[in-house]
């Protein structure tokens, strides 16, 4: 298994996972070729792809998708709801859209979809089911009880550690939008990720913090933030920060 986040931000969103044998995009929020010059980077063509699997219709997670579908023709795992918003739906066949419910599977790769708190019209988070799991959970404003209960078990945790409030507070956003981004439909801070990752009773292998904000964090004041609060209930987590310009991952054999 491995998991690559090509880019995770506000400017733009894309994880690859491979597992069991299958391939999956997960949001398509920068261009298509970025896309697939970062999959190559590691040795994997775009066209090989089984699926794209969208959170949710906002712009930094579907910017190249219909480029990657007119390519590729690609099929994409989405909620209807998400179908129906999407500003870009005329210009993807129609015949390309998979509209999901709680679980799906791909080639065999168990899909369960969990819904989160975010300004979106369906907005849903991912965990992949094989020989190991991976569950995605940003662009939300608070951890429901039910996004707490799908991070659990996950071996591979892409965690939203978007905001510092108090330099968000602070910052140069006008207040409506300061107050979408706190709002329980926003986005989520350094310390509330860390108090989601407390809660776990399976510790994950390998922690992704991501999308993060570049007004209102730092990678260094979200690794510090998030650690610090796990070292003071004695916990201590494989930790890396998702970045918009440079790719991370993991592999497992």
């Amino acid at each position: 298994m491995q998991v690559r986040i090509l880019a995770s931000g506000s400017k733009g969103n894309a994880v690859f996972v491979e597992m069991d044998g299958t391939k999956l995009l997960i949001d398509a929020g920068i261009s298509a070729t970025k896309i697939k010059k970062g999959l190559a980077s590691f040795g994997v063509e775009a066209s090989e792809l089984d699926g794209v699997l969208i959170t949710h219709e906002h712009r930094d997670h579907v910017a190249g998708l219909v480029t990657l579908c007119k390519w590729y023709h690609l099929p994409i795992y989405t909620r209807p709801g998400t179908i129906a918003n999407m500003k870009e739906r005329s210009s993807i066949p129609a015949e390309c859209f998979c509209p999901i419910g709680e679980r799906f599977s791909v080639k065999g790769l168990q899909v369960e979809v969990f819904n989160i708190p975010h300004d979106a019209a369906e907005p849903v988070g991912y965990r992949l089911w094989g020989r190991k799991s991976v569950t995605i959970a940003t662009d939300l404003g608070f951890v429901t009880s039910s996004v707490q209960a799908a991070l659990e078990g996950a071996d591979v945790l892409i965690l939203e550690s978007n905001h510092d409030p108090e330099v968000l507070k602070q910052g140069a956003y006008p207040w409506p939008l300061k107050r979408r981004i706190l709002s329980n439909r926003g986005h989520l801070a350094n310390s509330d990720a860390a108090w989601a990752l407390i809660r776990m009773q399976k510790r994950p292998e390998k922690v992704f913090l991501a999308h993060l904000s570049e007004e209102n964090n730092r990678p260094e004041l979200a690794e510090t933030t998030v650690q610090s609060i796990l070292e003071g209930q004695g916990l201590n987590l494989d930790l890396t920060v998702a970045s918009q310009t440079e790719m991370v991952g993991c592999h497992f054999m």
